[in-house]
Parts: C-alpha cells; structure tokens; sequence
C-alpha cells in the first residue's frame, strides 16, 4: 500500500466532516475563550495515541491479552451511547459531561479521532510491512494534520450551517454513528467467530 493511499485511508476513517457536529456539540457549553485550547490538546492526544498504536499498539494488546476484536466492540459501544445522545439529547451534552465541563480524552481524542477502526488500522499497517515505518508514520502525520486544519476552522462551516443547520446535521450524525458503531460490533463479532 502506498503512503498516499494509506494517508486518504486513514482521512475517511477519521472522518474530520463527519466530527464537526460531534466535537461543536462537545464544546458548546466550554467557555469560547478555551474551545481552541481544548480543541488542539484533544488533537495533540490523538496524535500520540495514534503514534504509539502505530509502533506498540500489537505488543499493547499482546501484553494485555486483548484482541482488536475487543478494541472494536468496547469503541463502538461507546459510539453507539454518543450516537443516541445525539438524537435524543437531554439537558446536559452528548458525553454526559455537564455544562462547562471539559472533555479530556474521551470522548474527543478518543474514540472520536483515535478510535478504534483508526488503531486497528494503523496496527495492520505496521503488522503487514514493518519496514515502512516511516511512510506508515507520514500517512498518519498526513491525515492527523488535514483532520486538525478541518476542526480548527470548524466556526467557518458553523456560521454557514447556523444553530438550526447544526442540529439537523448533529441528528443525521447521530444517526450515522449509530450506524458506524454498530458495523463496528458486527465487525468485532465477526472477527471473533471466525478466530
């Protein structure tokens, strides 16, 4: 697999388009002055953790005796609960956070943009031809940076979108990401039976 090709494949799984809503909806009751330093520490943390998934993450799961099955169902039932939360939200924000409170790691940096398709993938990159670390990390890089310039100019699509746009779009997302969370389990399931 090209590096170019690798990167465009970690970029769909990432989904930065597919985020906006998520992460906008995430920070709605963050204090203004704080979203964009919150915004680039969750990134930053994606980052790494997509770094150390890349060049430790099947020695990770080896010494925890986990399988990338168990990574793909316990991702995709959290997916599924912030997928229903945006359909049906309550008083307080999709995560479960109260208003104002900051996100640190979850739901964010992960498994929103290191989640567990991403992990997996990047694993399989680096189990499938480990002499190519370094095109393996540039994909990454790559891909992480095209998703952070996305997210960082998030406040141009959401005045484009405005308050009602954006909740119409967090709903379809919701939905979607119910979807995605559940061809997730079905994968980990799947992935399971035929070990």
């Amino acid at each position: 697999m090209e590096t170019i090709t690798a990167a465009v494949m970690l970029l769909f799984i990432m989904d930065p388009l597919g985020n906006l809503p998520i992460f906008s909806s995430v920070l709605r009751h963050v204090a203004p002055s704080r979203r964009r330093f919150i915004l680039i520490r969750e990134l930053l943390i994606a980052l790494l953790i997509m770094l150390v998934f890349l060049y430790a993450g099947e020695a990770f799961l080896n010494f925890l005796n986990l399988s990338s099955q168990a990574v793909s169902i316990s991702g995709a039932i959290i997916l599924f609960i912030i997928g229903l939360r945006m359909i049906f939200p309550d008083k307080g924000s999709v995560t479960g956070l109260d208003a104002g409170e900051e996100p640190l790691i979850v739901p964010l940096a992960v498994p929103l943009l290191a989640g567990p398709s991403v992990l997996a993938t990047l694993i399989l990159l680096a189990h499938q031809d480990p002499n190519r670390m370094v095109d393996w990390t540039l994909a990454t890089v790559g891909a992480w940076a095209i998703t952070a310039a996305t997210l960082m100019l998030s406040g141009v699509f959401l005045r484009v979108l405005g308050e009602r746009g954006l909740k119409a779009i967090e709903r379809l997302m919701g939905m979607i990401l119910l979807m995605l969370s559940v061809q997730m389990f079905l994968d980990g399931i799947a992935g399971l039976i035929g070990n």
